[in-house]
């Protein structure tokens, strides 16, 4: 499968991508005892240059996996200026272990350098030890204090990436 594999941005409420932010749900909600992530979001949240939303398609065309990046400034919910916030990563079953969500990750972090953003930041939970296995070993480290939707849960695991211009990471696709 990873022949053949096609990154293309999206907005967040295209067809393909309703379609695996329903899988992903179904995951949180297996997860975490029936619950889903109900963080509010809004597709203009992920239209360049704010932010931007991937799929990953397959060589017949089906959709993958996907991932986005929005734009985020101090607000209440404990972000700073100049973050960049992950959403939505996720691969289907199917497609686990073939480096998809690792060239999602480098071009959402390439493009949200481009944009300006200083820093990348991802809330996760802790049922999900794949994606913080994942996030660590892209340089990610556990954040001094929570931010987002669910800051105040015991679950929530907050990771943050400096998004420096001198930074290696892969830009291409």
């Amino acid at each position: 499968m990873p022949h053949g594999i096609q990154l293309r941005a999206v907005p967040y409420d295209h067809p393909d991508a309703l379609k695996l932010n329903d899988q992903v749900q179904l995951e949180y909600q297996a997860r975490y005892e029936g619950e889903g992530d109900v963080t509010p979001l809004d597709p203009a949240m992920f239209a360049p240059p704010n932010g931007l939303y991937l799929l990953a398609y397959d060589a017949q065309g089906a959709p993958v996996a996907s991932g986005g990046w929005r734009a985020m400034d101090e607000n209440d919910e404990g972000y700073a200026d100049g973050d960049a916030e992950l959403k939505r990563m996720y691969v289907i079953p199917e497609a686990r272990g073939l480096g998809l969500a690792r060239r999602i990750l480098a071009r959402l972090e390439a493009d949200a350098r481009a944009a300006g953003r200083v820093r990348m930041v991802l809330e996760t939970g802790d049922q999900q030890p794949e994606a913080i296995a994942l996030y660590s070993s892209e340089g990610y480290t556990p954040a001094p204090t929570k931010f987002g939707h669910y800051r105040t849960y015991d679950s929530s695991r907050c990771m943050i990436k400096p998004l420096t211009r001198g930074d290696s990471s892969p830009a291409g696709v």
